[in-house]
């Protein structure tokens, strides 16, 4: 099997065709998905690769230690969601009877729910989909490859942050003001406690909504708490070794402003699932964190399917039921 993580987030070392190669057609720029037997839709925004300081300075108020050295670090380009994944998209893939299509040999749907994961909060019509494990959302990511033709994953931690910063160096993508905040995300000052729609409120300069607040978003990276000591200088990517914790990025809608800076490192807890009764607890849904969800990245060095297959196999398969 190739190492994953060159084939994947390091794809300059490997000789495979551009996506416009490939398709013939396509350009590097922002696009509508449209998910095959449905009206949904969703926008997926382009960012060209380049380098930045991941991490906080060490004078940046609130910062926690996980965020540095603060480390000089370069990604390649890639698409991103301009929006956290809702739960018009997300339940076509949790809900057999809006994806009737069957499925691949070795792909399943989320069980259901045995509670209102909502809590009330709102779902249709473009509210952001929420306690997924990180299972689930690789899982979706997986049949939207397998519905699109199209190779979707989660951002690494470092696409993230890039992605939110977007070019900016401050604590926030705006500046170090947190007074300012509450233009541009959904957190404990005016979320009212419940998270809200997509896009509601102001993008950040490369027109990304809710980078901050809302929902926090999984990466795809196993957590480290001193990960930027050891990040490579290219694509760092702390692959998965072990079920958890893994590293969620953003901040939500409960959190104070210092928890919803760009550098702002979370760690996913087991814990979160306490109040699941089944034995064993669901490896889909975290009953106890409505406050988590995700959005996808499609890099610009698109896989083979045999490339593709191994990667889900290396991030799901051999860690079945992590979060």
């Amino acid at each position: 099997m190739k190492n994953i993580s060159i084939v994947f987030l390091a794809s300059s070392l490997i000789s495979l065709p551009t996506l416009a190669q490939q398709t013939g057609k396509q350009e590097f720029k922002a696009y509508t998905q449209s998910i095959p037997g449905t009206e949904v839709t969703f926008e997926m925004q382009a960012i060209q690769g380049g380098t930045f300081q991941m991490g906080s300075d060490s004078k940046e108020k609130g910062r926690n230690p996980n965020e540095g050295p603060r480390k000089k670090v370069s990604v390649d380009p890639f698409w991103i969601g301009v929006h956290e994944v809702t739960f018009d998209e997300y339940d076509i893939f949790a809900d057999a009877d809006k994806d009737q299509e069957d499925l691949p040999d070795g792909m399943t749907r989320p069980s259901p729910p045995y509670i209102d994961l909502t809590l009330g909060m709102g779902k249709s019509g473009g509210y952001p989909a929420n306690s997924m494990s990180q299972y689930g959302a690789l899982m979706y990511c997986r049949w939207l490859y397998h519905k699109t033709g199209v190779f979707y994953r989660l951002p690494t931690e470092a696409e993230w942050e890039y992605a939110c910063r977007a070019g900016s160096t401050t604590a926030y993508p705006f500046g170090d003001d947190p007074g300012q905040l509450e233009k541009y995300a959904w957190y404990k000052k005016n979320s009212e406690d419940k998270y809200h729609k997509v896009g509601q409120l102001q993008p950040n300069a490369w027109g990304l909504y809710d980078m901050l607040g809302n929902v926090a978003e999984w990466t795809l990276d196993q957590y480290d708490e001193a990960f930027l000591s050891k990040a490579s200088n290219k694509n760092p990517w702390n692959k998965p070794t072990a079920k958890s914790p893994r590293t969620i990025k953003g901040g939500n809608y409960k959190d104070e402003a210092s928890q919803a800076r760009s550098a702002t490192r979370l760690k996913s807890d087991i814990n979160w699932n306490r109040r699941d009764p089944q034995i064993p607890k669901s490896k889909w849904w975290n009953a106890d964190a409505p406050f988590i969800g995700f959005r996808i990245v499609r890099p610009l060095q698109q896989p083979t399917p045999e490339e593709a297959a191994a990667f889900f196999e290396s991030v799901i398969d051999k860690y079945v039921g992590a979060r």
